[in-house]
């Protein structure tokens, strides 16, 4: 079965946030990280990679993404902080 992961990528602590969905985490972080990827993240310099999760399927990734990206930015920011309380770029943690 394949996985899908949710993530939010960050400027900086507290920083411009990202939210987004792939099924290929590691490569999906690194081109984020080397600016492989255009538009937002590219613009704003927006590459931590400060949360992710995992889900079982694409639909529930899709919708899981949905919910967080209408969230307020309080609640993203508790949802960091509960799983990574020193905003740590998490990106070696998945290689």
């Amino acid at each position: 079965m394949k996985s899908y992961y949710i993530y939010i990528l960050s400027s900086k602590r507290n920083g411009t946030l990202y939210v987004g969905v792939t099924n290929d985490l590691a490569r999906r972080i690194y081109e984020h990280k080397n600016g492989l990827v255009g538009g937002f993240t590219k613009k704003y310099n927006v590459k931590n990679l400060v949360y992710y999760e995992q889900s079982d399927s694409k639909e529930g990734a899709l919708t899981r993404e949905k919910q967080i990206k209408e969230w307020h930015r309080k609640w993203k920011l508790e949802l960091i902080e509960k799983n990574n309380i020193e905003w740590k770029d998490l990106y070696d943690e998945i290689l």
